[in-house]
């Protein structure tokens, strides 16, 4: 049932500023809850792990079982809590701003109100997004000095309703520019390898698997050599048709696509490394780093030093 922000009677609980990357797990009981009247000011990650909750941002409520991944998106007014009549909610969370190829990635499982439930993501696809929440934890947590710590789940899962999982309410705030990076990379694999694989993938209607397959594929590996052939070759298609169903359904040409994901890429390498420009170009498979910084620039409005500088600029210290 829709909850409005001005039926919420708890007391308003704080977010996390939005240039913050945080994380951390709960196990809860009945009688947990959050609400935020105004929304927060960062996106907030949930992953359930055992029991379950019920989430609502605006008039839109998702509730969260095992293997469910439900966000909540900035500045809707929400509520969160254990749902009722379930005896536990073990869940991670993470707040921050998402990388743009997120939204994109998301945007299939959108229920209204910038909520996204991404749901139910396969048991054979879990372990590893359990992994990587342990491993965004763990280096959320480093200093910079030494190898980051392991990251360890101790978590039972749903496996019993019977005390805390080890490790219960721990939270980090990764305040270094490499904690912050690494963090937001396992968080990235997260959101991708969820919304790859839940049964409920919602595809636009009328475009073709191979099509589909085309541009997973280069959205994998940006940098590789693709040509329209060697694309066309992959889903068993002449070039001609592939070229032809590929503008057709998805608005644009198989190379232009590949332009665009050359440039999310280089754009990630810009952002989470100290790599030369000219060994990004490359790596994104551009052949010419003076061609690499003209579009760029095009598609960012600075070219690619600039660019780095500027963000170096808006981080928190």
């Amino acid at each position: 049932m829709p909850v409005r922000a001005d039926e919420l009677y708890e007391t308003a609980a704080p977010s996390p500023p939005p240039g913050l990357v945080t994380v951390g797990r709960f196990d809860q009981r009945p009688g947990y809850s959050v609400s935020r009247p105004h929304g927060a000011d960062s996106w907030l990650f949930t992953w359930t792990t055992g029991g379950e909750g019920r989430l609502t941002q605006g008039a839109t409520e998702s509730r969260a079982g095992a293997g469910d991944l439900v966000v909540l998106g900035p500045g809707v007014p929400h509520h969160y809590a254990v749902a009722p009549g379930a005896r536990r909610w073990a869940f991670w969370w993470a707040h921050c701003q998402p990388r743009p190829a997120w939204t994109d990635w998301l945007r299939p499982y959108v229920r209204g109100d910038r909520l996204f439930a991404v749901t139910p993501v396969p048991a054979g696809v879990r372990d590893r997004l359990e992994q990587a929440f342990a491993r965004m934890l763990a280096d959320a947590r480093w200093t910079g000095e030494g190898p980051p710590p392991a990251g360890e789940t101790g978590d039972p899962g749903d496996s019993g309703d019977s005390g805390a999982a080890a490790g219960d309410g721990e939270v980090a705030v990764a305040h270094g520019t490499a904690a912050r990076e690494l963090t937001l990379c396992s968080l990235e694999s997260i959101v991708l390898l969820a919304t790859a694989t839940a049964r409920g993938e919602a595809q636009p209607s009328g475009v073709d698997p191979r099509i589909r397959r085309a541009e997973a594929r280069i959205a994998a590996d940006p940098g590789a050599p693709h040509t329209v052939e060697t694309l066309a070759a992959g889903v068993s298609l002449s070039p001609s048709r592939f070229a032809h169903l590929f503008t057709q359904q998805l608005g644009r040409s198989p190379m232009r696509a590949l332009l665009a994901a050359r440039l999310l890429h280089a754009a990630r390498l810009l952002e989470a490394t100290d790599l030369p420009v000219e060994r990004i170009a490359a790596a994104a498979g551009f052949a010419s780093p003076f061609h690499f910084s003209r579009v760029f620039r095009q598609r960012y409005g600075a070219p690619p030093g600039a660019y780095r500088a500027g963000l170096r600029r808006r981080q928190p210290p």
